[in-house]
């Protein structure tokens, strides 16, 4: 059994029916966000070892892992957030290592994981069947069964949080996975693996395989064996996956990219708001779906909201990830850097003013030190208004009336978030109503209920996961139907003499 400290900095390998598998061709190194220094290589992950992960995931689910009880998987999967919670020091850590997110954020990170795995262990027992009698006639009701195995993908933010958002509900369900992490932050996904092993969790259950999206990502994809992909990530690659996995059929949940508004209107508790927008811009350094990206403020409180903004957002402590008086970390990544930076430039080309951030911090050369940026007087034409630029940077416009705002809430392709600020509450509700969005909040930042459906619209994504729902996503519901006594059944060539009786099915 490999120790949880060395998966920090020993090459990861993966892990495929209850082992770590030595990696066999080539290798890519990834990165300390901090430094751009090399942690460790992980393998290409090639069609074989998908195939070889597929096959032992498959012969676990057939061999007895879809027969459990919800009690027992119930209870494993308590053990797996026990075991989250034991570790979580060194968990946090190993996240700020490889993802740039300041010590404090990966904390509560952690927890949260913990919190996914005991919630879904939970839910295991509690999933609904429902029953429908009909007239004393029939009893017709609803089973739930395990679908087969899933293949789940997973991003470089958040990674350990976001992979127990996937797997602890397949595991609940009766499921059994393969795991493909983001290629820039493996870190989490081999430690999550130890931990789940620790827990008894049976050989070929979960199962990890890393490499580059085109090359495993696309084999776990297509792979027939597969019947689920859950998929969270970038709107392009989420279309490609599902062109990829379309000719067997496979059922698709997608959380895919956002460019969330908040709106702020004249009546807000604008404190709050502020506090709310810079949070929601800024923590998770930016890199976050939920984030309010584009700030929409009445034109009444315009001026002087943003200039409040401006002076917080020029105080947004930026350093060490390591250091728990950091409020924002690196990016992830040196290209990720790049795209940023070059859509920064793009804004202000666009005619947006520059009223804070935008380099790289004097005292940070190295790494991908970013200073929290603010963008203001953008207009919706400006593509900085339109896409999602997914790293600290807030984009913010004015709006004359509420019709205006719910307008330029909704003129993007995406439909993610929404953040409405109002003291009026039944124009808060009317305008939450209104906004093209999967989620909104009034009065809040992002505060998540587990028991409530997560996803997107337009080209947010599709589905929802989240209490009930994930079962929706990741069972198959059977209905029985029985009589409850000898009801008619028509006949159908039993004599000459004897005419058919009409038919009293559906015709399907």
């Amino acid at each position: 059994m490999v120790a949880l400290a060395s998966l920090v900095t020993h090459q990861i390998g993966h892990f495929i029916d209850g082992r770590f598998v030595q990696p066999h061709g080539r290798l890519f190194e990834f990165l300390n966000p901090s430094t751009n220094e090399t942690i460790g290589a992980i393998p290409e992950g090639s069609p074989e070892d998908i195939d070889r992960a597929v096959s032992a995931a498959s012969r676990a689910f057939k061999g007895g892992w879809s027969r459990t009880s919800p009690e027992e998987r119930a209870e494993l999967l308590f053990e797996v957030a026990s075991g989250v919670e034991k570790h979580a020091e060194g968990l946090a850590r190993s996240e700020t290592l490889n993802t740039g997110i300041p010590i404090a954020q990966t904390r509560g990170q952690i927890h949260r994981a913990a919190e996914n795995f005991r919630f879904f262990g939970e839910m295991a027992t509690k999933v609904l069947e429902t029953a429908f009698p009909a007239r004393d006639e029939f009893l017709n009701y609803t089973l739930r069964r395990p679908v087969g195995v899933a293949g789940l993908i997973t991003p470089w933010n958040t990674p350990l949080m976001l992979e127990s958002w996937k797997v602890a509900p397949c595991l609940a369900a009766g499921d059994t996975c393969v795991l493909k992490p983001a290629e820039w932050t493996p870190l989490s996904a081999n430690a999550l693996a130890t931990i789940i092993d620790e827990a008894g969790v049976p050989n070929g259950v979960f199962n990890v395989v890393h490499g580059l999206g085109e090359v495993s990502g696309a084999s776990l994809v297509a792979h027939p064996g597969v019947r689920l992909i859950s998929f969270t990530g970038e709107t392009t690659t989420g279309q490609e996956i599902m062109r990829n996995g379309s000719s067997s059929l496979k059922r698709f949940s997608m959380e895919l990219g956002g460019k969330n508004p908040a709106i702020i209107f004249d009546d807000a508790d604008l404190e709050r708001a502020l506090d709310a927008s810079v949070f929601m811009a800024y923590s998770l350094n930016g890199e976050r779906c939920t984030s309010n990206s584009r700030l929409l403020v009445q034109r009444s409180v315009y001026d002087d909201f943003i200039a409040k903004v401006t002076e917080r957002v020029k105080r947004v402590k930026v350093g060490d990830p390591f250091d728990k008086r950091t409020e924002l970390g690196p990016l992830v990544h040196p290209d990720h850097w790049k795209r940023v930076v070059g859509y920064i430039e793009l804004g202000k080309s666009e005619g947006a003013k520059l009223a804070a951030g935008g380099r790289r911090p004097p005292k940070l050369g190295r790494g991908n030190y970013l200073e929290p940026t603010l963008l203001t007087d953008a207009e919706m034409s400006m593509r900085v208004a339109r896409e999602e630029i997914f790293g600290p940077v807030l984009v913010a416009m004015k709006f004359n009336d509420e019709k205006e705002a719910v307008k330029m809430a909704n003129d993007v392709a995406y439909g993610l978030t929404g953040y409405v600020w109002s003291r009026d509450g039944a124009r808060a509700h009317r305008v939450s109503e209104e906004v093209e969005a999967g989620m909104v909040w009034i009065n809040s930042h992002n505060v998540r209920d587990l028991r409530t459906p997560f996803g997107g619209v337009k080209q947010s994504g599709i589905g929802r996961e989240g209490g009930t729902y994930s079962f929706d996503f990741y069972t198959d519901t059977k209905t029985v139907h029985t009589p409850l006594g000898e009801h008619q059944i028509p006949t159908f060539g039993k004599s000459e003499s004897q005419k058919p009786r009409e038919e009293n099915s559906d015709g399907r």
